[in-house]
């Protein structure tokens, strides 16, 4: 069974793309499973408190849990036209020390969604990840979902309601899922 670990990049109580991760919990194709994670609680990286203390606990846990999983499914918001600088200081502290940084990251299998209120989804932003992850090692599922206007594809209570949108969240699954079985057959 291909186990994926799905990170959002935003900590708001009310974020689509959080909500997007959790309609894709109900959306995995049987045999597959997605395990939420969180970026709460990751502090602001220092290299003076990764010397002088180590990587904190935080970021140890989501570490080993991402190292432990066939693939990534990062949910990224868009911020002034790139990637939310609060998920990018989590990938920062996941890939220390550099040491570590291939056993959670080299030839992991990601994939990128993104819900964004404008009208173009989180093309920015998912663009502004791809060297970021090619420097990591990562293996990228080239298919990804960008949903516009997020607040009419979601409901007040963060449900995911456009089942154009749902259709295209179950088959960028589907898709990703055959990929990340792919490289679990030829990584054993």
């Amino acid at each position: 069974m291909a186990r994926i670990v799905g990170i959002s990049g935003s900590l708001r109580r009310g974020s689509y793309n959080s909500a997007l991760l959790r309609a894709a919990v109900t959306l995995m194709p049987s045999g597959a499973e997605l395990v939420v994670a969180t970026i709460a609680g990751i502090p602001l990286y220092d290299g003076d408190v990764e010397a002088a203390e180590g990587v904190p606990r935080a970021v140890a846990e989501l570490k080993d849990a991402i190292a432990a999983a066939d693939g990534l499914l990062l949910a990224t918001p868009e911020y002034n036209n790139s990637v939310p600088g609060v998920f990018k200081n989590a990938i920062d502290w996941l890939s220390r020390p550099p040491a570590d940084a291939a056993r959670v990251f080299a030839g992991k299998r990601v994939a990128l969604v993104g819900a964004s209120p404008g009208g173009f989804g989180t093309i920015l932003s998912q663009n502004a990840w791809l060297p970021i992850l090619r420097t990591l090692g990562c293996e990228l599922w080239p298919g990804r979902l960008l949903v516009p206007r997020a607040a009419t594809v979601f409901d007040a209570d963060g449900a995911l309601t456009d089942a154009k949108v749902a259709e295209s969240l179950r088959a960028l699954l589907r898709g990703f899922v055959a990929f990340v079985d792919t490289g679990s057959r030829q990584n054993p």
